[in-house]
């Protein structure tokens, strides 16, 4: 076993990647597929077909069902929830209602976030704390509420990105903190600005 597996936790696949730990009580259905260097916390719950990139940490109480696919490096908070049907019956199931979910490379999910079915979270957005994802959140952005919306945008090191000083009209955006551009929808950081006046 290449991966560290917690006496307590229920895995029914053999699809995890080297360096990979899986914490207290996790349950792991089978087809469910994990990559390299994941961190699996406590109670979390990961349905049947959901695939897992390297790197990807899922913090105590999430639950990942069917149809999530999370893309390396991503960080899911704590008690994080994913649907996956949009409009769901007790008495009418059909694995042909799953509606897939994409969750990119390095994007962050706050602590009790809910994201909605059929959506994509971009690369390196955030979606924060107690917020409910309802559409797609564009790349480097920064959403939350309840429905989620556009506050901002962040760069790769999460740090966020002043649009107010900016006179660019291509998108670029630096970072005051690690130095980096980052491009993203000029028409949105145009709306932005309008906001904050």
């Amino acid at each position: 076993m290449t991966y560290y597996k917690h006496p307590t936790a229920v895995v029914e696949t053999e699809e995890i990647g080297e360096g990979t730990k899986i914490w207290h009580f996790v349950h792991v259905r089978a087809g469910a597929r994990i990559g390299k260097r994941c961190s699996i916390g406590k109670s979390v719950y990961i349905d049947t077909n959901v695939e897992i990139g390297d790197g990807v940490k899922i913090q105590n109480f999430a639950s990942v069902y069917q149809g999530v696919r999370l893309e390396d490096e991503v960080f899911v908070g704590p008690a994080v929830t994913f649907t996956n049907d949009r409009y769901p019956r007790a008495f009418l199931w059909c694995e042909g209602m799953i509606l897939p979910t994409l969750v990119e490379k390095g994007a962050s999910i706050g602590a009790n976030a809910t994201v909605m079915c059929g959506v994509t979270i971009h690369e390196y957005a955030i979606v924060g704390a107690g917020s409910v994802v309802t559409k797609d959140v564009t790349p480097f952005g920064l959403v939350y509420g309840n429905p989620a919306e556009l506050r901002g945008f962040v760069c790769c090191c999460g740090t966020k990105l002043p649009v107010e000083g900016q006179t660019r009209e291509d998108g670029l955006l630096h970072c005051p903190l690690c130095g980096r551009t980052v491009t993203v929808d000029a028409q949105l950081v145009s709306r932005l600005r309008t906001a904050i006046r």
